[in-house]
């Protein structure tokens, strides 16, 4: 049987620079940041950013853009959450 994700409701890309500069669009919220690691939430599922010098050189709510700046190694997803199980669904179990 053929498992169906949710259709995302915004636009999500990635554009990764050179491994130094990752844009992002479609971020819904950013879960946890440091220089080795930036997890956030986008239409498409958890994203994860590896790498090392990392840093958020912009973050935009109102648009959902995110630019991650430093040394990328890698970039890891989880399945996008189910529809009404985003942060406060799970906040307010």
């Amino acid at each position: 049987m053929e498992e169906r994700r949710p259709i995302p409701e915004a636009a999500h890309s990635l554009s990764l620079d050179g491994r130094r500069r990752l844009l992002v669009s479609g971020v819904t919220d950013v879960e946890s940041f440091n220089e080795q690691e930036v997890i956030m939430g986008t239409t498409m599922g958890t994203l994860t950013v590896h790498g090392e010098d990392i840093h958020m050189e912009k973050l935009s709510v109102d648009s959902g853009d995110v630019v991650v700046t430093g040394e990328i190694i890698a970039l890891e997803y989880e399945d996008a959450p189910v529809k009404g199980e985003g942060f406060f669904a799970r906040l307010f179990r």
